[in-house]
Parts: C-alpha cells; structure tokens; sequence
C-alpha cells in the first residue's frame, strides 16, 4: 500500500535520508525541504532560485544537490545557507548534474545527463572531499542519472534513462573506473532512480511508465509498485529507503506535489555520511 507522507511540496525529484532522522527533498525552484515523516509535515531549508534533483547528505545533514540551473553541485547547510560545492572538472565543466552519491572515502560521485535532444553525451565525475573534481567515466554517456553504490561497494550502477537501462561501471583497486557493464535493459520506459535493499535487490523507478521495478540478485526482474493513473506515484523519480529500520521507501513523483511510501519487508542498504569534507582526504 502506497501511503503519502507530506503535500505541497513543489514538483519534488530528488529525495534522500538523512543522519538526523529527518527526510530530505527538493523543488523545481530550487526548495530544499526537510520532512518529518512522524508528523507529515515540512519546513523549508532555502531556495536556491534553481531546480533541485538528486540529493545526497553527510554526517552533520549537510545537504548536496545537483541543481540543473546552475549546472552545479551547491552544499546547503541545517542554517540554509548555500555555497558552490562543484562546478565539475576545469577541463569539463558540469552541463547537466543529475544525482550524487557518496563512498565510504567521503568521495562524491555525480552524474551528469548531459543533453536529451542529443542522445546525452554526459559523463560520471568524481569530487574529492573539498571539492576538487575529476571526469571519472565517460562510459556512462546515454543520459546518465540516478545511481546507487553495490552493497559491497565495488560498482556503481548508474541509470542510462537513453539506454534504457541501468549499467554499472567497477570500481577499480586504484579508485579508478573499470569497464561499462550492462545490467538491465527496460525497452519504452524512461528509468530514472535506483537504490539497493540490504539483501541486494536493485529498485528502479521510471520516469515513465509510473512504475518501480525490482531487480533481484539472481537477475529476475519484478513490479514491486504500478500506478497506471500517475495519481499516487507520478513520474517517480529518486528513491530512498528511511525511517527508523529502513523498511520505508520515500518515492519523490517529479508529476505531483508529494512524496510517498511504501513499506517492504526487506531494509533498505544504509548509506554513506561522511564527515563534513576536507580537502585531501579521500582515496581517488
């Protein structure tokens, strides 16, 4: 059952945990909300006077957020104040960051789309604690977007929504990125956001059709939830497991003014919140 946790929001497409219990979603101007799903209700952090997508956060709730109009990752703190985090990579500058993701080095790494009308062109970046960035995959180039660290930490898979599919690219003993394999291909969908449950099943929401699917670890593909009237879920975009077991999966609906849940029986993967970064730390 699909139940909705908190209205009025503004289009929201990026959603994530964060460390201090709270849910964290943006806006397509630029709000960062802070949800308590207990109480369904929010507060607003900022607004960038951009378009929030993927969100990731550290230890101290520090929100990160690919924001499409200034082509940039922006770091906005619990006072809501916004700073530049990333611009991307001197020699390759961000055009369409999409949706970040830390390791347990407190690396963050960013896709960036690129151009739909163009077939994408994007690319993968890494961003060193601090912000010093890198290209770290130009495999990933069908319009790259949401992306989700393997349980065990050795790939990162990544939505390729022009595929479409998901894809994963190895990460190498030397921090570098290994070979593009492709996992999954979802023929007329537009896949958009991935994330891991603990036993390793891969969730993938689409864009289109108003769907989630479930991948599991011996490669068998499932709908976990449909919603053909886009009324509860409506082009589902990120997705995030939360609450206090991890067995609640947030579903932002870019389509609507809510983000919704949906309980499992399996937890979701934890994820990484780094330390605030400094620079030089790091394994890439």
């Amino acid at each position: 059952m699909i139940d909705i946790v908190v209205e009025g929001l503004d289009h929201p497409e990026g959603v994530a945990w964060g460390p201090d219990g709270f849910l964290y979603a943006g806006g397509e101007s630029g709000q960062i909300y802070r949800i308590d799903v207990d109480a369904h209700s929010y507060t607003q952090l900022c607004t960038t006077g951009g378009f929030s997508l993927g969100l990731a956060l550290d230890a101290e709730s520090t929100v990160y957020v690919c924001d499409l109009t200034s082509s940039s990752v922006l770091r906005v703190t619990q006072d809501g104040a916004v700073s530049t985090y990333s611009t991307g990579a001197p020699e390759r500058p961000m055009v369409t960051p999409n949706y970040p993701v830390f390791d347990n080095h407190g690396n963050l790494y960013v896709s960036d789309s690129g151009h739909w009308s163009q077939g994408g062109g994007g690319c993968v970046y890494a961003v060193r604690p601090g912000g010093i960035t890198s290209v770290w995959s130009t495999g990933a180039s069908r319009f790259a977007n949401g992306m989700a660290l393997s349980p065990e930490g050795d790939y990162l898979y990544v939505v390729e929504s022009l595929l479409p599919g998901v894809i994963r690219l190895p990460i190498l003993a030397d921090g570098s990125a290994g070979t593009l394999e492709v996992v999954l291909e979802l023929p007329e969908s537009v896949p958009d956001g991935l994330a891991f449950t603990a036993d390793g099943t891969l969730l993938i929401a689409c864009y289109r059709p108003d769907r989630i699917y479930a991948l599991n670890s011996t490669g068998r593909l499932s709908v976990l939830a449909d919603d053909p009237l886009g009324t509860d879920i409506a082009a589902p975009t990120n997705v995030a497991f939360g609450g206090a077991d991890l067995r609640s999966l947030f579903i932002a609906s870019l389509g609507r003014w809510h983000v919704a849940e949906l309980r499992l029986n399996s937890p979701g993967l934890p994820l990484h919140y780094p330390e605030a970064p400094v620079e030089l730390l790091g394994k890439l």
